[in-house]
Formats: C-alpha cells, structure tokens, sequence
C-alpha cells in the first residue's frame, strides 16, 4: 500500500490538473470501489472548480467550490494517470507507462477545464472517493482519530514521549498507530528505526523518562521520522509494486533502503558488519540490524 511519501508525490502531481480547474466531465464506470460512490457523484462534481488540493495521513483532499471535499484514497494498487491537452499518450513522460494495467481497471475518468483527464486506475479497488461537507471534515469517521502529521512541527520529541510513555506495545506498532503518528507506515518506520539506532523490538514506553519528559531516544528518533519522509518525497517515493507518480515518473527511493527487504545482507552502515534481520510484528515484517539497532 502506498505510504505518506507516495501519496504526497502523487498530490504534487495533480495539483498541477486540478487547483483552479473544473471538472467538465465525469464519467464514473461502476457502482463501488471499496465503498459505494457518494450519491450523484458525477453530477455533485461536474462544474466545481477546485480550490486546494491537500494530504491528511494518506488522503487526498480536494476542496471544492461548493464547499464540499473529494476525499481520496488509493488503497492498494490505485493510481491517477494524466493526459495532458495535445500530449502523446504514448509517451510515458506526459502519460503513465501502463505496466500491463487494463482499460477495464479505470473506474473514473475526470475531464477538466484546463484540457488535462485524470483517471483513475484500480486492479484490486481498494481505493475509495468519497464527499463530505468541509465543515465536517475533521469530525468525519476517517478523519477525527488521526495522529499527528509527522512533517509538522507538532510531532515532537515532547509530543511522541506523552503518547507512548505509558505504553508496553513495541516501538514498531506505536509508530504505526495511525491515532498517534497519521500515514507512517512499515517500510519508513523500518527505514527511521534503523536510522535511529533503535530497535523495533524495544518497549514503547522508552521514548519517555521517568519524569514523562523526552528520552535521548525519542529526541533522536523524531528528526530521523522527519529525514527519511523528506527524502523519500524528494526521491518520488518507493516503487513497489504498483506504485508511480501521475505521469509515469519511477520513486527512486527503494535504492537508498538501508534495511528494509535486506534481510541477510550485511548492514549498511560502516562499521556495523551485523547481519540484516526479519521478524513478523503484529502480521507485518520488520527488518533492522540487531548488532547497532538496540
């Protein structure tokens, strides 16, 4: 599943298409992705200019004119391919090189005022679109128990040692608890730990002394959470599987994997000469150096 770097370049990509556009055209092709569509979708769309275009964890938000917000998720294998007006689909560098993917997976195709047609792909549909009224954005289901954002200057060391000091769950599925840090996901948490020096196996709790204040280890994790998304975004995300960029770009970031999908191999960091390690945490796989990750 795409991860917050990945849905951020994907929101960079169609921010370009869609703020300030209108849809001209709607054309939805079935009844459901993972949910239903809103009620009269195609027609609550068609004419709306779009105002922002923004990211919460890993949704895209659209606001819109009307004052209601297109929330989008991709799910899994979802993806938004551009056509820009007067480009050559067959070039991949104005329209996403397919990848053996089907016209039958495009399940809703935007058409703009601006030339540009969005669609969206989905070979497994577990994405979803959905339409809330803006004002109820943030009590929406989706929204009202999201963490933090980890890019923003509330997640802190401070901020991460309240939420956790009183944990006993490990380090790794605190940080993947979306009701405390929203869109962190396996592979970045991996990358961060490792980053860190700290073990995914370590007690939550660790991240606050006794007092309740910040731990040395909460204060070196939180700027490593924050340097690896930041160069993961400016890399393009990670290509796994079916991920790429709205018009075709590759994320390059999977070349700089420190641990994660290592296992076996010998750490990269100088020195270290440990031995990548993987075990299973809560169903999904955590891979770190034992020798400098403690």
């Amino acid at each position: 599943m795409p991860e917050l770097p990945e849905v951020e370049t994907v929101r960079r990509g169609l921010e370009s298409v869609l703020v300030d556009a209108r849809f001209d055209r709607v054309e939805q092709r079935r009844a459901d992705l993972r949910f239903p569509f809103p009620e009269r979708f195609p027609e609550r769309l068609t004419g709306q200019r779009v105002i922002s275009l923004g990211r919460r964890a890993k949704y895209l938000l659209a606001a819109l004119e009307s004052g209601e917000v297109l929330i989008m998720h991709l799910g899994m294998s979802g993806r938004f391919i551009i056509a820009r007006a007067g480009a050559n689909v067959k070039n991949p560098g104005e329209f996403l090189h397919r990848a053996g993917q089907q016209d039958r997976h495009d399940h809703v195709i935007f058409t703009m005022s601006n030339g540009a047609t969005i669609t969206y792909n989905d070979a497994r549909r577990f994405g979803f679109m959905l339409l809330t009224a803006g004002n109820e954005l943030q009590a929406h289901k989706l929204m009202r128990n999201l963490g933090v954002e980890p890019l923003s200057e509330d997640f802190s060391p401070d901020y991460l040692a309240a939420r956790c000091g009183a944990k006993k769950t490990s380090l790794k599925a605190a940080l993947l608890d979306q009701r405390i840090i929203a869109g962190l996901g396996n592979i970045y948490v991996c990358e961060a730990l490792f980053r860190a020096r700290l073990s995914p196996r370590r007690e939550a709790s660790s991240l606050a002394l006794g007092s309740g204040a910040a731990s040395m280890r909460a204060r070196r994790l939180v700027p490593k959470i924050k340097s690896v998304l930041e160069d993961a975004i400016a890399a393009g995300g990670s290509t796994l599987k079916d991920f790429h960029a709205p018009e075709g770009e590759l994320g390059y970031f999977q070349h700089s994997f420190a641990v994660y999908g290592r296992e076996g191999l010998e750490c990269a960091r100088p020195g270290c000469g440990g031995v990548v390690k993987r075990i299973v945490q809560g169903g999904r796989s955590s891979f770190y150096c034992p020798r400098c990750q403690r």
